[in-house]
């Protein structure tokens, strides 16, 4: 798999900054944190490798599993990983040494990871797997304050959609059902079915925005599916 980053020339024209060839790449993320500007992580199996795109350097930490969700915190130097072998940790940047100390969290699923989203204020995460679990975690204590109930998955790599200005979760199953909850109290608010006939190769794709068309919008949600796009709105 080949990663590549780029950047737009005047007259946005596309051009290739630079280009990365990463073999067995599962999951890959952005870094906006200051303490690792201009880096990117990708998961790999059993390693994951965080590269500067400006200098090329890379650091390389070693995992027991496969690495196939991950998300860069803001404010905190962290880098959170979800593995096939249910397991959540994070990798404190700030450690130099590969060999011993960088995991700064631990959290455990029953099954493989697929999405990992890092809430507001970073003192929760939110997690889903491939046996429909979806769970909130408190970072402060590790434990799992609040469990989502409904969503179904038995081996895809799904994500989650969280809109915390809303207060909503927001993910598609296996039986391509969108599901939406309220993200306080864990409640299933909503259930909407594909307009295709159920089939788990085309499973929809969502996107939700609190201001659908622009500032003056509404909530809405975006669901396309093969070649159709269609617009739900919610209130």
């Amino acid at each position: 798999m080949a990663l590549h980053t780029l950047f737009l020339l005047p007259g946005d024209q596309p051009g290739m900054l630079c280009s990365f060839r990463i073999p067995g790449a599962w999951s890959c993320a952005w870094s906006l944190n200051i303490q690792a500007s201009n880096c990117f992580s990708t998961g790999l199996s059993r390693r994951v490798l965080v590269t500067n795109v400006v200098t090329g350097h890379r650091q390389s930490f070693g995992t027991g599993s496969d690495v196939l969700a991950q998300q860069f915190a803001v404010l905190s130097p962290l880098l959170f990983n979800g593995c096939r072998s249910g397991e959540i940790f994070a990798i404190d940047l700030r450690c130099r040494n590969k060999g011993t100390g960088w995991k700064a969290t631990h959290l455990l699923h029953d099954s493989a990871v697929t999405s990992v989203q890092i809430l507001r204020g970073e003192q929760n995460l939110m997690a889903s797997d491939m046996a429909g679990t979806i769970k909130l975690w408190d970072l402060r204590t590790s434990k799992c304050i609040r469990q989502y109930e409904g969503h179904v998955n038995e081996y895809a790599h799904l994500p989650l959609h969280v809109h915390e200005e809303e207060g909503l979760m927001v993910a598609v199953g296996q039986d391509c059902y969108t599901r939406i909850w309220s993200l306080h109290d864990a409640q299933l608010l909503r259930t909407i079915p594909s307009p295709h006939p159920t089939s788990k190769a085309n499973i929809p794709s969502v996107a939700f925005s609190s201001q659908l068309g622009g500032l003056r919008g509404a909530p809405g949600l975006l669901m396309a599916v093969q070649q159709d796009l269609y617009c739900f709105s919610y209130s």
